[in-house]
């Protein structure tokens, strides 16, 4: 099993390039089957993620072409089986996505029931209670999700709860639908827009995604389109609670800081200096930070999947603060492989009371999620000892090249798959 070893201390300084959306790509790469024409799409972020859904499109006879390692070219008029394999459910949740674009393209879908990270439940049934009022038939059985219609018919559709997975899936299936969808409740996160503007390059009719209602006039056929995605604000916002928790001076670059307000306006709470630029953001975190409250909402309040990263920050800042976890139940376990490090936390239900101290301590801690993962290691650069990140195949689905780029800004991080490497890492390190 790979590890992360870290010997922290150093600030992190220098500029760090951006890749694209992780989740923008995986509904995106799905809805690119929806016409029978080559469709190229680039900036994709080379994730585990990405590679499992782009084999599990394989899988169901869609024709791959890896131009280069952030381009894909997809045809998805080879398609001659509408299942998708619980193997690659169980690896990424994402694969649901194909539900909506087999759906709204074939009126035929099976996808196995999701897995993917530890955060707690994530329902599915607003992407079912979407399906159904299209007109489609859902069951399921045997662990798997079948949705079949004659034909896919416009409809009104209010969600009982915020769900970007629901949105997008549903917003799909209605692109090819007859007559007019409107959908309200809708989630607003810059993946979804970026999802509603690549269908719309292929010939779509949706209007509104970014806001609270979205209108889909369903279309017969979808055509061609070259596509780039959009930065990824989560791995932006990680670089950027990296500056602060390191106490040092990160410019990320290639990104869109409109989609960075809530954690550039939580940095300056704390007591960052954040330099916003056209397509650039510079964190600079030159004295210990203060505490602040924070509660994660859907976009454009603080994102859930940044909390583990300010939670970390927030645990070296001075004085108290309070961390409310409204989306995601199972988003604190980190919290406890952070007090192996010396952070002074106490949870009660949904909310996370953080005392600050001078500086965690290295230790061996295991990564829980994606998320946590990314943050038990900032929490590892900004101690004075040797950390070590169990897990980090959880880190590797969602960061492209994370040890590389920390490395570019001054970071002693390696990765390592045996004691003996660890040994030899330590040595070096002195």
């Amino acid at each position: 099993m790979e590890q992360y070893i870290i010997k922290g201390g150093s600030p992190l300084v220098g500029e760090v390039e951006i890749g694209g959306a992780k989740n923008a790509a995986l509904a995106i790469l799905a809805a690119a089957i929806m016409t029978d024409e080559t469709v190229t799409i680039d900036n994709l972020p080379d994730v585990n993620d990405i590679n499992v859904l782009l084999e599990a499109m394989e899988g169901i006879g869609a024709q791959i072409q890896r131009v280069d390692r952030h381009t894909v070219k997809i045809n998805g008029s080879t398609i001659g089986d509408f299942s998708i394999d619980y193997d690659y459910i169980k690896k990424i949740r994402a694969s649901y996505y194909l539900l909506g674009a087999l759906l709204g393209k074939y009126n035929k879908a099976e996808v196995a029931l999701p897995g993917g990270c530890n955060i707690g439940s994530r329902p599915i049934d607003q992407h079912l209670k979407g399906f159904r009022a299209l007109g489609a038939e859902v069951e399921i059985e045997h662990g798997k999700i079948l949705a079949e219609a004659e034909t896919l018919k416009g409809t009104h559709l209010y969600f009982d709860v915020v769900s970007v997975g629901a949105t997008i899936n549903v917003m799909m299936a209605a692109a090819m639908a007859d007559g007019l969808t409107i959908l309200e409740n809708v989630a607003k996160e810059p993946h979804v827009v970026d999802v509603a503007n690549f269908l719309n390059s292929m010939g779509a009719n949706i209007k509104g995604a970014g806001t609270d209602v979205i209108k889909i006039r369903g279309v017969q056929k979808l055509h061609k389109t070259e596509y780039s995605i959009i930065p990824d604000q989560i791995e932006a916002g990680t670089f950027m609670f990296a500056a602060a928790a390191t106490k040092g001076d990160i410019t990320v670059l290639n990104v869109i800081p409109k989609h960075l307000e809530a954690t550039i306006s939580k940095l300056e709470e704390m007591g960052c200096q954040v330099e916003e630029f056209d397509d650039a953001v510079r964190v600079v975190a030159n004295k210990r930070l203060k505490s602040t409250q924070v509660k994660t909402l859907p976009y454009p309040g603080f994102p859930t999947d940044m909390q583990p990263q300010i939670g970390v920050t927030l645990a070296l800042s001075k004085g108290t603060s309070i961390i409310t976890e409204s989306i995601f139940e199972n988003r604190f376990k980190y919290l406890d492989e952070l007090a192996r490090m010396g952070a002074v936390i106490k949870v009660e239900g949904n909310s996370a009371t953080i005392e600050g101290v001078e500086k965690f301590s290295g230790a061996r801690v295991s990564a829980p999620d994606l998320r946590a993962g990314a943050a038990l290691v900032i929490a590892g650069l900004a101690t004075d000892g040797i950390t070590i990140v169990d897990d980090i195949v959880y880190i590797q689905r969602g960061y492209e090249q994370f040890e590389k780029k920390l490395q570019g800004l001054g970071a002693m991080i390696e990765k390592v798959a045996s004691e003996k490497e660890i040994q030899k890492f330590k040595l070096k390190v002195g």
